[in-house]
């Protein structure tokens, strides 16, 4: 029996799945971003309990098709861009489509009529976030954070991140610095 679940898109939110699994007593489970494998299927009452017990947590079980295909879509665009030591060489768009054995222009069709935001606007979204961490790690320069998430050049990955989040890649980086600087003078 397989279980979707909504807004489990971290390593945490695994953990927390984990453990209300053990709480309940259900074993044999495989727990992955988005998805629960049950190795042994449970009964209504329990998939109800589970449900009520997560969504306490801030996780939802998803039922409806559109909703999961949705959920799957995040999760390959999270995990590609925040959990894999390497991005694809292929378009983005490509991979999506592949490792969700759908049409490219169905599952972005759908994910904006669902999310109300473009797949592509999402990935770029998701992109951003990540350059941010990396920008706040500082062990990469700009150049090798471009390099890292397959952008064409520096200046794409800049001209993207302004347009995100209103501040250029440098600027944000000297917040991180005046905010450490604003602590040391307390």
């Amino acid at each position: 029996m397989k279980l979707y679940i909504k807004y489990m898109v971290s390593l945490r939110c695994k953990m927390v799945v984990h453990q209300e699994l053990e709480r309940m007593g259900i074993k044999n489970a495989i727990v992955d971003l988005g998805t629960i494998e049950l190795l042994d299927d449970i009964c209504a009452a329990q998939k109800q309990i589970l449900k009520e017990n997560l969504l306490k947590t801030g996780l939802e079980v998803l039922d409806d098709k559109k909703s999961i295909l949705i959920e799957k879509i995040k999760n390959v665009v999270i995990e590609m861009i925040h959990y894999s030591d390497e991005l694809p060489k292929e378009n983005f768009s490509d991979y999506v489509s592949e490792k969700l054995g759908y049409d490219y222009t169905y599952l972005a069709n759908t994910f904006s009529e669902v999310k109300g935001m473009t797949l592509q606007h999402f990935i770029i979204i998701n992109k951003v976030e990540k350059v941010k961490e990396l920008l706040l790690y500082d062990e990469l320069n700009l150049t090798e954070i471009s390099y890292k998430l397959n952008y064409s050049s520096v200046a794409h990955l800049s001209n993207q991140f302004k347009k995100t989040t209103g501040l250029s890649p440098s600027f944000y980086k000297q917040l991180k610095q005046r905010r450490l600087g604003n602590l040391e003078d307390l």
